[in-house]
């Protein structure tokens, strides 16, 4: 008669523990949901956080393209790791990594920028022969000169756009565009340019006249010539409040 109840007692503990399995709404081991600081998935990092402005597939959005071999051998991982980190202060870019305000972690942006150069370089490019930042400073009428013989070809001699084949470009030199791009960030298409677009880089003969890239104080040249048509309250029509 003593043994009964133990057995029954056993049996209903059994049960219970069995129940406590498979409660309704209790995760199951190992379905549980990760903070958002713990994604380090690359496709996921990139959409939430790049792909409204670098595109889906890391072109063709209004940014730079990263999805472009040549800029990811110019750029670098840890450059990429900064820019993402840091921002770009004056432009579109804001900083990404919680040192700086943003909602990243350092290993998250690292995952993302090894993510872009596993993804979408080339490892049979070489380092570009070009540094990614210049100490050269640049003479604006030499660049307009230097503007003429390498660019002009697609965006016409004063940089406002011409019509290039079937594709018409548009103004390099337009006050609100250039409101929105860096130095860095104009100094990175000449670099690298734009291949979805058609737009060569540096390296490649631009001009046809002695088929060479352009050396690095030609560059330099070109967007401090660009950057020269920068003004102070762009898309403003005064200066001041009347």
């Amino acid at each position: 008669m003593r043994v009964r109840p133990s057995c029954f007692s056993l049996l209903l503990c059994a049960v219970g523990l069995v129940g406590c399995r498979s409660v309704p709404g209790k995760p199951l081991p190992g379905s549980e949901a990760k903070r958002p600081d713990q994604v380090l998935d690359f496709a996921t990092l990139y959409q939430a956080n790049c792909s409204a402005c670098h595109g889906d597939q890391g072109r063709m959005g209004a940014a730079i393209s990263l999805a472009n071999p040549a800029y990811l051998a110019f750029a670098g991982t840890a450059n990429l790791e900064r820019i993402i980190a840091s921002g770009v202060p004056g432009t579109m870019m804001p900083p990404f990594g919680k040192s700086a305000g943003g909602m990243l972690t350092d290993p998250q942006i690292a995952a993302l920028a090894q993510g872009m150069v596993s993804r979408w370089g080339s490892p049979t490019m070489p380092p570009n022969p070009l540094p990614y930042a210049s100490s050269l400073r640049g003479d604006v009428p030499q660049g307009q000169k230097t503007f003429v013989l390498f660019c002009a070809r697609c965006h016409g001699a004063d940089g406002q756009g011409a019509v290039a084949g079937a594709t018409r470009t548009g103004s390099l030199v337009e006050p609100a565009y250039l409101a929105l791009v860096s130095d860095q960030g104009l100094r990175s298409l000449i670099v690298a340019g734009q291949p979805e677009q058609g737009m060569p880089g540096s390296s490649s003969d631009l001009s046809g006249a002695g088929a060479r890239a352009m050396t690095g104080q030609e560059v330099a040249d070109v967007v401090a010539w660009l950057a020269s048509h920068r003004i102070a309250t762009p898309g403003q029509p005064y200066p001041t409040h009347p």
